[in-house]
């Protein structure tokens, strides 16, 4: 059912505008070069996206409702797959180019579905399978490129683990997703996007001891822009969710890509690969196919419910 006040375009525009900012945290990260630590990396991130994240809540009257929970530990598991997820995330997209660290990142909601029929014991039926299975063919061959540099680099090879890196932040971003869905049952929104950002820039802090270099002044802005920008596009991506279904909002995550070749292109002169535009399309078409399916399932679900009180009589 839409929300109250549908107003689809302004909930497009809003996703829209969230995905360009997630795009810009990661050119942010991107420039603030290779020397620097994943944990830094994380931290920053976090942190820093506490600023628009506490001001809107405060601003909305929420902040104190926010603060309550009666899951931590849900909490703990969440931040601690998150941060996990986001560090390697991070490695992999500092030493990949930028459209090929995004299209790989893509297999994220394919596993999501995986895992959710596994974990959660939710319906997957035979066309969504054929999608994931569809999607994950598209990673590995936007994958492989990097991933056959191992037997000539060996792990030496930093494009291959960069490769290897979003892959596993991929899997571990989609269990994340499933504490999620999990939290949701008893969790609001703003409590479970507050809760990530101080339990990941706390697990951040533990990787203090493994040496964190001294950062140059323009380094450690790029990384704190990359935090402002994440929560921004965060409470962005909230608000969408608040004026049209999730149907309609959701294919234009796959923007991403256009603007990541877009400004791979200006700032990094990186060209994407035939084998990643290949890969991409395919990967893009199976997500747009599953939220389709999603959608018609819904409608077909609302027609039953609304049918059943005319068969009762």
């Amino acid at each position: 059912m839409p929300p109250v006040h549908a107003n689809p375009m302004k909930g497009i525009l809003l996703k829209v505008s969230s995905v360009f900012l997630f795009v810009c945290m990661q050119t942010f990260i991107k420039l603030a070069g290779t020397e620097v630590m994943p944990g830094q990396v994380t931290f920053y991130r976090s942190a820093f996206a506490l600023v628009p994240i506490l001001g809107y809540l405060a601003c909305r009257q929420q902040l104190r409702g926010a603060l309550y929970t009666s899951n931590p530990l849900g909490h703990f598991k969440r931040g601690f797959l998150g941060i996990l997820s986001m560090g390697l995330g991070f490695y992999g997209l500092l030493h990949l180019p930028l459209p090929e660290a995004i299209a790989i990142g893509y297999a994220l909601p394919l596993l999501a579905v995986v895992f959710a029929a596994f974990i959660l014991k939710e319906q997957v039926r035979v066309y969504r399978w054929m999608a994931v299975v569809t999607g994950l063919v598209g990673v590995l061959i936007i994958s492989w490129p990097k991933l056959s540099l191992f037997r000539e680099g060996g792990f030496e090879s930093t494009q291959a683990v960069g490769a290897l890196a979003v892959l596993l932040s991929a899997t571990l971003g989609a269990m994340a997703m499933i504490q999620v869905r999990q939290l949701v049952s008893t969790e609001k929104t703003p409590t479970i996007v507050l809760y990530f950002s101080i339990t990941a820039s706390v697990f951040s802090l533990a990787t203090v001891p493994f040496g964190w270099p001294a950062l140059p002044l323009d380094v450690t802005a790029m990384l704190a822009l990359s935090g402002f920008c994440g929560g921004v596009a965060q409470i962005l991506l909230t608000e969408s969710y608040r004026h049209a279904d999730v149907s309609a909002i959701a294919p234009f995550d796959y923007t991403s890509i256009l603007l990541g070749i877009g400004i791979a292109y200006f700032l990094f002169n990186d060209v994407p690969s035939s084998t990643t535009l290949v890969g991409t399309t395919i990967v893009v078409g199976a997500g747009i196919f599953i939220i389709y399916r999603e959608h018609m399932l819904g409608l077909e679900r609302r027609m039953a419910r609304k049918a059943a009180p005319t068969h009762a009589t």
